[in-house]
């Protein structure tokens, strides 16, 4: 079960970069190079969580606190985890906090949503 979310959040994890690159040729040319994603803010790029992601591993492993480290909440998950979810109250509410959208990343906003 542990592989199987560690390959899940492996996988909705890859960021891609939304701001300018700047490269310098052989002619000494500064070329500015700007790659126009989705992601346009540099806290979307920095995040790039998605609610429904975060919607499934509450459901799923809610009670061991594996949300809130995908979520960036590394100190919260850890006591989440050692408490069992606070006996499933804690992950109840942050179950209901994700559906409405008040629980966010801690470095910014959901890049997708519901």
């Amino acid at each position: 079960m542990f592989s199987l979310v560690a390959v899940l959040m492996l996988s909705v994890t890859a960021m891609y970069a939304s701001f300018p690159v700047q490269r310098t040729t052989t002619n000494n040319v500064t070329v500015v190079e700007e790659q126009n994603d989705e992601l346009s803010s540099p806290a979307a790029a920095a995040s790039g969580k998605s609610q429904v992601i975060a919607l499934i591993l509450c459901l799923a492993v809610g009670g061991i606190g594996i949300h809130r480290f995908y979520l960036g909440y590394t100190w919260q998950g850890i006591v989440q985890l050692l408490t069992l979810g606070g006996c499933g109250i804690w992950a109840l509410i942050d179950l209901i906090r994700i559906i409405t959208g008040d629980l966010q990343p801690k470095n910014g906003r959901y890049s997708k949503t519901l």
